[in-house]
């Protein structure tokens, strides 16, 4: 009996510290009284995706892992930053709340570009969307509009002047859990970034 299909995706991880430093940002919101509109993203599973691959056969998580590899090679080291917040389709309609990625946006685009060649190798499409860094934080369960865009300012009153930085030195292969809760995601593989 073959094996299922795996949700997989390549992103950077964020560290520890700046998890905190995030964790301390959405808690408030989180906490109070339009935090129950949201699913809110565990803090231990906040990344910034590279490239999102979807489901996949667990045959080629080697290859995949070689690719990963192969990509790191090519990237030096780079700084993020987060700072602000917004959300995905928009401001009067949020369903995916993130903050945004001031600074390290060459570096996520480098990844993604080296990504391609292996992939394409082993059969996956280009993805030619354009690109938005961002790090989710939440997704709304608002029924109601003003509900959910109440959400979306709340998030962007508290990281209003807020900032956070670390240097992205690695890029992980990471496998999505679904079921028994929120998702969870695993690191399947991870690679440095050239020194």
């Amino acid at each position: 009996m073959a094996e299922a299909p795996q949700r997989l995706f390549f992103a950077v991880p964020v560290p520890p510290d700046v998890r905190s430093a995030v964790e301390t940002i959405l808690g408030p919101i989180a906490a109070g009284p339009l935090g129950r509109w949201a699913r809110w993203v565990r803090t231990e599973n906040l990344h910034l995706t590279v490239r999102f691959l979807g489901a996949v056969d667990p045959g080629l998580a080697g290859d995949l892992s070689s690719a990963v590899a192969l990509a790191a090679m090519g990237v030096p080291v780079f700084r993020v930053q987060l700072a602000g917040a917004g959300a995905f389709p928009d401001g009067h309609h949020p369903r995916t709340l993130w903050l945004g990625v001031a600074a390290g946006n060459d570096g996520l685009e480098a990844l993604g570009r080296r990504l391609e060649g292996p992939l394409a190798a082993l059969g996956f499409a280009p993805d030619d969307r354009p690109r938005r860094p961002h790090l989710t934080v939440a997704r709304t369960d608002a029924t109601s509009g003003a509900t959910s865009h109440a959400l979306g300012d709340a998030l962007r009153a508290a990281t209003e002047g807020w900032r956070a930085e670390f240097e992205a030195d690695c890029v992980a292969l990471y496998r999505t859990h679904l079921g028994g809760g929120p998702p969870r995601y695993e690191a399947i593989s991870e690679a440095r970034l050239a020194g």
